[in-house]
């Protein structure tokens, strides 16, 4: 673990777009993410992000509005930085272009580089994108003109310009990077930059005359700094260093850079691997650590653009699923470096799936369980069961996984190794079945049950602290429930031992921390049609098998059916989302079942056999195509089949206990 070190993390800072879309979380989720995660472990972090604000693009936008660029630019910026909150950003700082501070350091930079000979006046000429903002050679264009990488008409522009000597520095860039073979990650985006720059570099236009919207260079009042020199300056410049000839000072300056990672799209990755460190070469000063060019965020196998047309605002999306879900699935499924894609429905199914199904239904039940054995008291218990121990061994296992995962940015990883441990303890309460327990808690086994709920209650415990840079909402109010404080004080450490959680601790039940979504609404059915269509699932009572039914109890076997027929029914397994009792009926219990492809609501009358926390997480044989019928106002789509003896048994997920001849229905 990490004692007093520190981290300077940054992601690009966005140009102003009038529309917000999804991909513009992403990146700043990832960096939200590692920055929560090394302050977990330790560090002293600083996070920034920030605004690119100046540039021709943005001046004509603001004149076809009829407003200054600073009017413009201000309402841009203030979305970004709303969004930012919406989505749980702890950014230590944000960063403009059009600040003071960061004016100060672009030209005392630009001037430097001008004193050491590497910038120089000539006339430039040459194809420009100005949505891009990027110059052209005749040779790279696309067809018609167009910029090769937006696609839109290019410029012809002849103007007066600064340039910096990029190619003087060549050779030593190449030098640096194959002794630093890790600061281009990843690998394939090394390899990509390196035969850029052997196929030779061209000198950089740093100031431009043609638009005034920008920082006016020192020593050359009708030019303003051109967008790259100006921009990637944002990463010491929100450092407010003290310059004094060659040499910055400040104690934010002194203590924060060179930054440990640069987290930017791989479509600027030249610009941060190549552009910026030669600046910074030229400048003398030292280079960031490690620069990661992540991949985009596809929406139905295309990259997102207006143009397109396919560009996904967050907004609606976490107004109406919330932020967690959307930091959880963004984090989940895309492994960091490659592109990602994003369907509605696979969020959806994803968000239902892990966050509400897996994490949220583990927290009800334990919860649930603690208060209705134990009036919400733990107490700690030492246990030699076999389940017991392999549960402490995995957690302490987890713990170890996720933090080698998180060192090296594999967030995915991080977060597969969180849910085995999830799931894990969700089949620890079917394996310790405590609803048995609590059965013969006069027998002798209320120490064993209390043992279990405390097993329980403290791996959620170290599940919370995992999942805290993941999903801030939800992870302090899993701490909430337990009936623990100091949330705000935890480390990584505090996962590493088992066992934290005081004798007396009163949990505090709530509200489920993730709702589910799309589920058709339950309506209730008649008790005059329970048993016609009741039907599902789990363990035998007492968890003892049935002995062998008797002979004269079993039903004659129906006459013959065609294979044909047989072929018409669409038998599937299906797993037990939620189950829970209908109100106003003795023996209905309602479920939501996970059936592949998609959920299904269905109604079973076996409320007199299960309680409905045992069946959580059971997988059930399920007859998906059966025309959904309405009983007493219930919709019920298809049925779960269950195997009955006739007498007080009835079973789903263990036929193995039936006896032979038992009716399967």
């Amino acid at each position: 673990m990490a004692e007093n070190k520190r981290f300077y993390i940054t992601t690009p800072i966005y140009y102003p777009s009038a529309k917000l879309h999804i991909g513009h979380t992403y990146c700043t989720t990832v960096a939200d993410t590692i920055a929560r995660y090394k302050r977990l472990a330790g560090y002293t972090v600083r996070f920034l992000t920030g605004s690119d604000e100046h540039g021709q693009k943005i001046q004509r936008a603001a004149e076809e509005r009829g407003i200054t660029p600073i009017e413009y630019t201000n309402e841009i910026v203030a979305t970004f930085q709303n969004l930012w909150k919406r989505l749980n950003i702890s950014n230590d700082d944000f960063i403009r272009t059009t600040d003071a501070r960061h004016e100060r350091v672009v030209q005392a930079l630009f001037q430097r580089a001008y004193d050491n000979g590497d910038i120089y006046k000539a006339e430039y000429e040459g194809w420009y994108c100005t949505p891009c903002e990027s110059f052209w050679t005749e040779q790279k264009l696309g067809d018609n003109h167009t910029c090769p990488d937006c696609g839109r008409p290019v410029e012809l522009v002849k103007e007066e310009s600064y340039f910096f000597k990029m190619n003087k520095y060549a050779d030593r860039w190449l030098q640096f990077i194959e002794e630093h073979p890790d600061f281009i990650q990843p690998e394939s985006r090394r390899n990509e930059m390196i035969q850029f720059v052997k196929q030779g570099l061209e000198d950089l236009c740093v100031s431009r005359t043609s638009f005034d919207w920008g920082i006016q260079v020192p020593f050359d009042k009708k030019h303003v700094v051109y967008v790259w020199f100006d921009a990637l300056v944002n990463y010491i410049s929100a450092l407010e260093p003290t310059i004094d000839g060659d040499t910055l000072t400040g104690d934010l300056y002194h203590t924060f850079w060179p930054a440990d990672l640069h987290l930017v799209g791989k479509e600027i990755v030249r610009f941060h691997t190549i552009i910026w460190p030669i600046m910074l070469m030229s400048l003398g000063l030292p280079l960031p650590k490690q620069v990661f060019g992540h991949g985009w965020l596809i929406v139905d196998g295309t990259k997102m653009s207006k143009s397109l047309g396919n560009v996904i605002d967050p907004i609606p999306l976490i107004d109406t699923y919330g932020s967690d879900a959307l930091r959880y699935f963004l984090l989940s499924e895309i492994q960091l470096g490659n592109d990602g894609n994003f369907t509605l429905p696979n969020f959806v199914q994803r968000i239902n799936s892990d966050l509400a199904n897996d994490l949220g239904n583990l927290l009800n039940r334990t919860v649930a369980m603690i208060e209705k054995y134990h009036h919400g008291i733990l107490t700690k218990c030492d246990s030699t069961s076999e389940f017991d121990t392999d549960l402490v061994a995995l957690a302490m296992q987890t713990v170890t996984d996720y933090e080698q995962h998180m060192e090296h940015m594999e967030l995915n990883k991080a977060l597969k190794a969180v849910w085995t441990f999830i799931s894990r303890t969700n089949k620890y309460i079917d394996e310790t079945t405590p609803w048995i327990l609590a059965k013969h808690s006069h027998d002798g086994d209320e120490e064993r049950l209390q043992a279990v709920m405390y097993h329980l209650a403290e791996a959620l415990r170290i599940i919370a602290i995992l999942v805290s840079p993941i999903i801030p909402s939800g992870a302090p109010r899993i701490w909430e429930q337990l009936g623990l404080t100091g949330f705000d004080k935890i480390t990584l450490q505090d996962a590493t031992t088992w066992g934290q959680i005081p004798t007396g601790t009163k949990v505090m039940k709530g509200e489920p921390i993730y709702p589910r979504f799309d589920i058709p609404e339950m309506i209730e059915v008649s008790s005059d049609i329970e048993k016609e269509k009741g039907t599902v699932v789990t363990n035998t009572e007492e968890g003892k098998p049935v002995e062998d039914s008797t002979v004269e109890t079993i039903p004659p076997i129906k006459e013959l059916i065609s294979y044909d027929d047989f072929e018409k029914l669409d038998l599937r397994v299906a797993k037990v989302l939620t189950c829970e009792k209908v109100k106003k009926s003795k023996k209905l219990l309602k479920f939501t079942l996970d059936v592949g492809v998609e959920e299904r609501t269905v109604v079973s009358g076996i409320s007199n056999y299960y309680e409905p926390e045992e069946l959580i997480g059971k997988k059930v044989i399920y007859l998906a195509n059966l025309s959904p019928r309405k009983l007493m106002g219930i919709e019920s789509y298809g049925m779960i089949l269950s195997a009955s003896d006739f007498s007080e048994h009835l079973e789903v997920t263990a036929i193995q206990d039936m006896a032979p001849g038992s009716l399967v229905k």
